[in-house]
């Protein structure tokens, strides 16, 4: 089966008007809060976003970096990490659109972009 549109999950340290704004202009992106994943650890939010075959967007570079290079070394799948720099959360909404408008589903599986 065919995944066309990415769907989005936005790790804690992500501001939620980054969602809001993407939302609005139709893309489903889901923050850990209205997941109801609030403090979970960086290995339960991955877990968290493949379960729900999502894209995780995050700040967190190094921890998430190890992460994605040990479901590398043990062969599992995930649906993308997007590592993205500290950016208002309206220029982190463009970047992202770009990923969402450019990009599908099915060629972000285990992928690992940098905005």
């Amino acid at each position: 089966m065919s995944n066309l549109f990415i769907c989005l999950y936005l790790d804690e340290d992500v501001n939620v008007l980054v969602a809001d704004l993407l939302k609005a202009r139709g893309f489903d992106a889901l923050t850990v809060r209205d997941a109801g994943q609030l403090q979970a650890s960086d290995e339960q939010q991955l877990a968290y976003a493949v379960s729900q075959r999502r894209t995780l967007v995050t700040h967190n570079r190094t921890d998430f970096e190890k992460l994605i290079q040990a479901y590398f070394d043990t062969s599992r799948t995930h649906y993308g990490v997007i590592l993205a720099f500290r950016r208002p959360p309206q220029e982190m909404a463009q970047r992202l659109l770009v990923i969402l408008n450019q990009v599908t589903a099915d060629e972000m599986e285990n992928q690992v972009r940098y905005i």
